[in-house]
């Protein structure tokens, strides 16, 4: 990392001994003060974040992030011990138990430390920061993540998970290199924070942005690409969502049958494998093996959301049926499983309990034999992989098809589905694994837009319907004074939105706005838009910063892809779009200066930002904006937009006018020719001449600019 070369720091030096022998424990006062077992000094019961809330009985004297808890470390002169998780984070569940919940650790960080206790999913502004110091320090990132600060915020030694006793040793080394060496260890910290504010600062030469870029990124994709398993690299292996957009891009623009193979055979494997659930739809977060068998069994609705649409994009592009099958089961899963009676779309699920991995989704062999038939029983061996032996830990089963490309869709009748919902029935019994029900704008945001693109290819009136209920919530009850918020739970909202909640948010409603045609999404675009630009946009170098709250050390800005697409990508993809519905000059303007920011940083490395080039993809492309304008026959139009709904377009945005609908400026002025449904094909807000014909106008629409072979 950047800044590897300044951690030449006392505390690495004083840890240096814990491997050769244990430390003596020094003696400890406690500071708790307790009253019925319960520790009073721990500040976390009146906090909403479920993560945090798990952690409001420990003995450990917890504080959330706030300016309480710095001025204590300040007033008494303490380093903070910084923990960041979330609520479905196995390894997070294992450290509490492991440490939090024991009395010497307790004892430990109340006597020696303020320790503060974050929600990254709350705060993924504060966890960014202190995630590229730890990966700085460690070479690797992960949850939970353990930093220790100075009271005035900076970082000087962190790390991810750590067994009781090492993390009992780590402390009292801390505890002992900050009294001793105090001088030593603030100077380290700041040398840390001027290399993470220089990295922030920095800035990449502009590269030319041409066909060029998608093809060095195909070149790139390839090399890494797993031939017999799909997806790219070895293991862990994580969807990767938004890659498989990108070469559906390419191939529709010609790159040729290498984007397509590379798309197609890491979907077939991932739908076939145990990290998609064959029983209740959704995928889990990602796979242990490099076979895609093995799972770390949360689900997270971002995931979904990504994977969701990068099926249906597989669907509209190829027609296989198992790639619909994949879609409708997950998002009826999120129907099902993660969506809120208000309105909006909870946030994850997770892998169970501590010890216990996995215990809801996988089965025994015995108890196969005992719920089934003998023909359910040879109907779900001959479909998927079952044998006595089991291909999980102690024995279990988990559910992955024997055949990745068969045409699995179809098989789904007779015995099998007898087994299916036997097996169904029998899970739901069980005790299910926690669900962390809060809502969070960004990624619902995402959701919106799986749940309305699946609308529109299957005019199921329900993904559209939980679409327009989350982003009532959302803009009814996530918009302060001050702007955009990013989480809501038990009517509580709070949080300064973050770059990937505006970014995200306006993506969905440009998605709700196509969708069903309602003005009011399109102009609560316009209008997040604009206080995003206002809020977050750097004016000197361009570019959104991920937040601005004034707690943090450091803004930083985001362009490279992580397990969500970057929000300075997914901005651009919108601005791109705002300009076409709106003409505003404006959003050209910010659009092409993010286009240069972008460009040297993908043009150095492309493999990193898929979602960045599939912005570029639509910037370089022959973009079209479509205008559907309604005759006199209510039927005719209905009619016609479906027919346009069947292109595999995603380089296109679809305005409607006419009788009874209000236009966005691509709209307006276009009547209809003779009465009758008109579409009006545009590139560039230069129209062809109006077509009737839904024939010539799927022709004028399916128009691309091919890539340059190479």
């Amino acid at each position: 990392m950047f800044y590897l070369a300044v951690i030449t720091v006392v505390p690495l030096v004083a840890l240096q001994s814990l491997s050769a022998e244990k430390l003596k424990q020094e003696q400890i006062t406690k500071v708790a003060v307790k009253k019925k077992g319960k520790t009073m000094c721990n500040r976390l019961a009146a906090e909403k974040s479920p993560y945090l809330l798990q952690h409001k009985d420990n003995p450990v004297c917890w504080y959330p992030w706030g300016q309480e808890a710095f001025k204590r470390a300040r007033e008494e002169n303490k380093p903070i011990f910084l923990s960041i998780g979330y609520s479905t984070c196995y390894w997070c569940h294992v450290m509490e138990k492991d440490s939090f919940e024991k009395e010497d650790i307790a004892e430990l960080l109340n006597k020696n430390f303020i320790s503060i206790k974050v929600d990254r999913e709350e705060r993924p502004d504060i966890d960014q920061i202190y995630m590229d110091v730890v990966v700085g320090l460690t070479g690797h990132g992960g949850w939970p993540m353990s930093v220790f600060l100075t009271p005035e915020r900076e970082p000087f030694w962190g790390g991810t998970f750590f067994p009781h006793d090492q993390f009992k040793e780590i402390l009292t080394a801390l505890s002992r290199a900050w009294r001793e060496e105090q001088h030593k260890v603030t100077s380290s910290a700041s040398k840390i924070v001027q290399s993470l504010r220089a990295a922030a600062e920095a800035s990449v030469p502009e590269q030319p942005v041409s066909d060029q870029i998608l093809i060095d990124a195909l070149s790139a994709m390839e090399k890494t690409f797993d031939p017999h398993y799909g997806g790219f690299g070895s293991r862990p292996k994580f969807p990767p969502s938004d890659k498989l957009m990108l070469l559906l891009r390419l191939y529709r623009r010609g790159a040729g049958e290498s984007a397509l193979n590379m798309a197609t055979k890491t979907l077939n494997a991932m739908a076939a494998g145990g990290i998609y659930d064959h029983l209740g739809g959704g995928f889990h977060r990602y796979a242990t093996d490099a076979r895609w068998l093995v799972p770390h069994f949360e689900k997270m609705l971002y995931d979904n959301a990504l994977l969701s649409m990068a099926y249906l994009e597989a669907y509209q592009l190829t027609g296989n049926k198992n790639y619909e099958l994949v879609v409708r089961e997950t998002l009826d899963y999120v129907l099902r499983e993660m969506s809120a009676p208000e309105g909006g779309f909870y946030s994850a699920q997770d892998a169970g309990e501590v010890g216990k991995e996995g215990e809801y989704y996988t089965w025994t062999y015995s108890e196969l034999k005992s719920l089934l038939t003998t023909e359910q029983l040879k109907a779900l061996s001959d479909t998927y992989q079952i044998s006595k032996e089991g291909n999980f830990e102690d024995g279990k089963i988990i559910l992955a098809l024997r055949e990745p490309a068969s045409n699995w869709a179809d098989k789904y009748s007779g015995e099998l589905l007898g087994a299916l919902k036997v097996l169904r029935k029998e899970r739901s019994r069980r005790r299910p694994p926690h669900k962390d029900d809060k809502i969070l704008t960004g990624w619902n945001g995402l959701m919106i837009s799986a749940m309305t693109r699946a609308y529109r290819v299957f005019s199921d009136s329900r993904y559209l319907n939980a679409a327009r209920d989350a982003a009532t919530l959302i803009l009814n009850k996530m918009e302060s004074k001050s702007g955009l918020l990013r989480r809501y739970r038990d009517g509580d909202a709070r949080f300064a939105a973050t770059a990937e909640d505006y970014a995200y948010m306006i993506q969905g409603l440009l998605d709700l706005y196509q969708s069903d045609f309602d003005i009011r999404w399109y102009r609560a675009a316009v209008k997040l838009q604009n206080e995003f630009d206002a809020r977050l946009w750097d004016t000197k170098a361009g570019g959104y910063f991920s937040g601005d709250s004034d707690d943090l050390i450091v803004r930083k800005k985001e362009f490279s892809d992580g397990a969500t697409p970057s929000a300075n990508s997914v901005a651009l993809l919108n601005l791109l779009k705002l300009y076409a519905l709106s003409f505003d000059q404006n959003f050209k303007k910010r659009a092409d200066k993010l286009v240069k920011v972008l460009s040297g940083r993908v043009a150095t490395y492309p493999a990193a930002y898929p979602a960045a080039l599939v912005a570029f993809d639509y910037f370089l492309d022959r973009s079209k904006e479509v205008v559907l304008v309604k005759g006199k026959s209510e039927k005719e139009f209905k009619e016609t937009l479906a027919g346009l709904r069947e292109i595999y377009n995603p380089n296109c945005v679809l305005a409607a006018a006419g009788s009874g609908i209000t236009a966005v400026p691509v709209g307006e002025k276009r009547p209809p020719l003779g009465g009758k449904t008109t579409i009006y094909v545009c590139e560039n807000n230069l129209c062809k001449l109006p077509v009737t014909d839904l024939k010539q106008a799927k022709k004028l629409i399916s128009d691309y600019s091919a890539i340059k072979a190479r």
